[in-house]
């Protein structure tokens, strides 16, 4: 009795065993079957190459708290507002914006997707500095580009060709403007398409757009400068819901963050644009990613209890290396 009492409870245990192997045999399939469906790419795709408003984080000569998580190296330098536009089958790639840490950018894009040419073009949005200064980086005394194509709406192409030292670019060819026209799309490649459309901002040297980008499948907003919501003849939330992602101006998060009066810089705070899709489907609020934050917005800092709390409502934030397909 005893004997096969024993041999009882061996066969047992050996039963457990295969089923525990059979289990974690099954498991790690399924993580090799997920890891692989994480890591599949895109053929066309939007990358995020930078999420500060123009002067960078940190900001210069900033002491304040808002900085100090950087100074006390608790917090990485970010990189100015920037999208790059990928088409993998073409072998091409593009910038949204050419911002003063447009070599880091295009080095960041370049690892993504290496090819003869630098870069196949720079779509500006308009004159401040943080979104057309890195043009400089094109001229003789960096890379002495030849006929990098730029585009650019009527006002901003005029302000380029006559002032310097974005004339020289020019007169040079380090550069090739190319004329954007409000609504109309260009053609790119492979189904790539980009529409500008105007919006109220400070235009004291050109005029503002915002871009939408369509490729094969699907489509995106990028609007990182506006004045606010309700001083645009579209609704944001009807533009929104046309669209698969919409990067969205997040220059201040309330009320109050500068000391400053902030009617001066009426940028959209994000809580008056998370106020306008409170109601509106949870799939909406998921195409909502803010970009374009000044050094003083907290939703620079991995956690921040406001940031959190928009997050787990289902908006998203900008991150570098975030990439979103077409």
């Amino acid at each position: 009795m005893f004997f096969k009492k024993s041999h009882s409870k061996k066969n047992s245990n050996h039963k457990v065993w295969l089923l525990l192997t059979t289990l974690f045999l099954w498991s790690c399939q399924e993580e090799v079957k997920e890891t692989k469906s994480t890591i599949t790419q895109d053929s066309q795709y939007l990358t995020v190459l930078g999420t500060a408003q123009d002067a960078g984080y940190p900001q210069i000569n900033c002491q304040k708290s808002c900085c100090q998580p950087y100074h006390e190296g608790n917090v990485e330098k970010k990189l100015i507002s920037c999208l790059g536009l990928i088409d993998l089958e073409a072998k091409k790639k593009w910038l949204f914006d050419a911002t003063p840490d447009i070599a880091q950018q295009i080095q960041n894009l370049s690892k993504q997707l290496e090819t003869t040419t630098v870069i196949d073009g720079v779509f500006l949005t308009h004159a401040h500095i943080g979104h057309y200064t890195g043009l400089m980086y094109f001229g003789r005394e960096a890379m002495g580009a030849t006929q990098v194509p730029v585009y650019a709406m009527p006002k901003m192409k005029t302000y380029l060709e006559n002032n310097g030292p974005w004339s020289q670019l020019v007169s040079l060819e380090n550069i090739s403007l190319k004329n954007l026209t409000h609504n109309t799309s260009v053609e790119l490649t492979n189904g790539l398409q980009i529409t500008p459309f105007l919006v109220p901002h400070r235009d004291e040297f050109s005029e503002t757009v915002g871009y939408k980008i369509e490729g094969k499948h699907k489509s995106a907003l990028f609007i990182p400068d506006i004045n606010k919501w309700q001083l645009w003849e579209k609704d944001i939330v009807a533009e929104v819901k046309k669209v698969d992602y919409a990067f969205l101006d997040a220059t201040f998060f309330k009320e109050g963050e500068i000391p400053r009066p902030m009617s001066e810089v009426p940028h959209p705070f994000i809580v008056e644009t998370a106020k306008l899709f409170e109601n509106e489907e949870q799939a909406t609020k998921n195409k909502i990613i803010f970009i374009h934050f000044n050094h003083s917005n907290p939703a620079l800092q991995k956690s921040n209890r406001l940031k959190d709390s928009l997050q787990n409502k289902g908006f998203q934030f900008a991150e570098e290396g975030m990439r979103v397909g077409l």
